[in-house]
């Protein structure tokens, strides 16, 4: 990559609103294509998504209490996208999904920023644990992840029904974290 083709500047993370779905949908089919093995939706099927579905998906997720979607931006731009989410079967527990830095954005701290703002929430919920899964073999966000206290947690399962990639499940007990940013 070039040096033009770089984000410079301070990572700014906030809450997606509810009327800002177009980005949503922009990032998140971005990644997919840009990180096809990374997740467990696949571009094609995001694809067939409606402009009604996607209004309807970060309206809920931006109104629930319960959901947490994330953008990053560098520079102005958008770079790096999150979702955190309230466990259905267990409130103490919070799901992350959908992390992704764009390109030109890897190596700022995008991730660490996305991932200490959805921790920092999951906290202020009375959370005590989140937990996510990271596909095996992608290094870079294991490290990520155990660098902020992350463990493995039982053995490694396929990513989808019918997949020969495997996931790793990894949990972060937050009783001892501290000194996480606010979310804005």
């Amino acid at each position: 990559m070039t040096a033009p083709d770089r984000l410079e500047g301070a990572v700014e993370v906030r809450v997606l609103a509810a009327h800002e779905w177009p980005l949503y949908r922009a990032l998140r089919l971005r990644a997919l294509a840009d990180a096809p093995a990374a997740f467990g939706s696949t571009l094609a099927e995001e694809e067939t998504r409606s402009d009604t579905d996607w209004a309807w998906r970060l309206n809920l997720g931006a109104t629930s209490g319960r959901d947490l979607p994330l953008v990053a931006r560098v520079a102005s731009t958008a770079a790096g996208l999150a979702w955190a989410k309230v466990d259905a079967s267990d409130p103490l527990r919070v799901n992350l999904f959908q992390v992704w830095v764009a390109p030109q954005a890897r190596g700022l701290g995008v991730a660490g920023a996305l991932l200490d703002a959805a921790l920092a929430w999951a906290r202020g919920r009375g959370a005590r644990a989140m937990q996510l899964g990271v596909v095996c073999g992608n290094d870079a966000a294991r490290r990520l992840y155990e660098r902020a206290g992350f463990y493995a947690i039982g053995e490694p399962e396929p990513q989808r029904p019918g997949s020969a990639r495997m996931e790793q499940m990894m949990r972060r007990d937050l009783g001892r974290y501290t000194a996480l940013p606010t979310v804005v």
